[in-house]
């Protein structure tokens, strides 16, 4: 089927060839909401760094479209990664958690499901899509959804089947590889372009991982600005000033190409971090601060200075890419994304996905004790697996998600809950299981993992 659908979309390629845009698509790792120096929401001051300076994609926002209500597939990066390849949400993909689940001898009460632990030949990549319609495909930086690496599943060149331990050599003056990555892209889009050639590249950035290999003017810059900061959130935000650095070389060498007109630039988070209290939770959990990240898009017909308050999630960049680079074939049925084509010219109409509800599924212990959310309209479920407890926010009036509506509004928690289970069932995500191990008189340590079961996990609010 794979063979099949590539060479039969391999066949338009040459009738697009003139029309078809570039791609360039920025993915920072375990940037926060507020984590760059332009507001995330326009009407909250808190949605923007207050000592963060990320003045280059501070500049893209102002030349495109932000996007307030943006969420990454899954809170944490691998699962992302998949989901991003292939439109399909982590559930789908049973793979929800980034390193090994905790098992039976952990202690935990439940024992959470295992995630595969490569990508398998038989799925469509979105660069083998746009490979077979002409374009030249580049995946620079982190991988980590193993398979053999980029080479095999639609990329022309990549830095191969890496994870996050690439990034470790690589120090000043070319901390996390931030500068490395930006020649070999720089170097293919000129390539390209003298070829006549329309380009895909993932730039999936280590950074903001190993923040002690941040450039050392930059740290002792921050080290003014958050006095008190301990090294970590010092170096992490001396490698978002840096990696601002790097992306203004890849925009810069864009303007000189000549290509700015007819190349999308997309800039998004693989999943979210700590806000600092203006969001719920962080990395690991599927509170707010969790999956809402940044998200940014300049590019041909999308109007400079422009909000899209519409949610939308990172598997619909599948349905969005194939639309804009000209794909005519029936794309694969087990995706879930939708296109945002609409939203990019400035229509405010919903994303038209198979399943109007959004879910994300974390079965896993890490910022919180295993749980799954729904999100419909403006309000979002969050279901805990140890306690059965099932908490309702109104992410209109409380994005800090600090006020549960469940017990008030019990009908709707009860029929979102319906639909969450209904979807975990349909896709067959994995599950969590009872630990015949457990012994509530010799819980596991917190170290192993925050706990919560009803919402009392990692940053949330009480």
């Amino acid at each position: 089927m794979k063979l099949f659908l590539s060479l039969s979309i391999a066949l338009t390629a040459s009738s697009f060839a003139s029309a078809q845009p570039n791609f360039l698509f920025l993915l920072s790792d375990d940037q926060s909401w507020n984590g760059l120096s332009c507001e995330m929401h326009p009407e909250m001051p808190s949605s923007k760094s207050r000592v963060i300076e990320t003045p280059n994609i501070a500049r893209l926002a102002e030349e495109g479209m932000r996007f307030s209500a943006a969420y990454s597939p899954a809170s944490v990066c691998a699962p992302t990664r998949i989901s991003l390849q292939t439109g399909k949400s982590p559930a789908q993909c049973h793979w929800t958690k980034a390193a090994p689940s905790m098992r039976a001898a952990d202690g935990f009460k439940l024992i959470p499901p295992q995630n595969r632990r490569g990508i398998e030949s038989d799925e469509i990549t979105i660069g083998e899509l746009l490979q077979s319609v002409g374009y030249t495909t580049a995946h620079y930086g982190k991988w980590h959804i193993g398979g053999g690496g980029p080479d095999g599943h639609g990329y022309d060149e990549s830095d191969g089947d890496t994870g996050n331990e690439a990034a470790a050599p690589f120090v000043e003056p070319n901390p996390v590889d931030i500068f490395g990555m930006g020649g070999r892209a720089m170097d293919l889009m000129e390539k390209s372009t003298k070829a006549g050639k329309p380009f895909f590249i993932q730039m999936s950035y280590h950074a903001l991982h190993y923040p002690e290999h941040a450039p050392a003017d930059l740290v002792e810059k921050y080290k003014q600005l958050i006095p008190g900061g301990n090294a970590k959130e010092i170096g992490r935000s001396a490698m978002s000033e840096a990696l601002d650095q790097g992306v203004g070389e890849l925009l810069e060498r864009i303007e000189e190409l000549g290509i700015a007109e007819n190349t999308y630039v997309i800039y998004m988070s693989d999943n979210g971090s700590s806000t600092k209290g203006v969001l719920s939770g962080g990395k690991g959990g599927v509170w707010e601060g969790g999956i809402r990240v940044p998200l940014i898009i300049r590019g041909p017909g999308i109007a400079p200075k422009t909000w899209s308050h519409q949610r939308v999630v990172g598997y619909d960049f599948y349905p969005t890419f194939c639309e804009l680079a000209g794909v005519t074939e029936t794309l694969p049925s087990t995706i879930e994304g939708g296109s945002l084509t609409h939203l990019l010219r400035g229509e405010d109409k919903p994303v038209v996905r198979s399943r109007e509800a959004l879910v994300f599924h974390f079965p896993h212990y890490q910022g919180d004790t295993p749980h799954s959310v729904l999100l419909l309209d403006q309000y979002k479920i969050v279901h805990f697996y140890e306690t059965g407890q099932t908490h309702l926010f109104d992410l209109e009036k409380d994005i800090g998600e600090s006020n549960d509506l469940a017990t008030q509004q019990v009908e709707r928690a009860a029929a979102m809950g319906n639909q969450l289970f209904a979807y975990l069932e349909e896709v067959d995500a994995q599950m969590p299981e009872k630990n015949p191990n457990y012994d509530p008189d010799n819980p596991p340590s917190i170290r192993k993992a925050k706990k919560g079961g009803g919402g009392k996990g990692k940053g949330k609010k009480r």
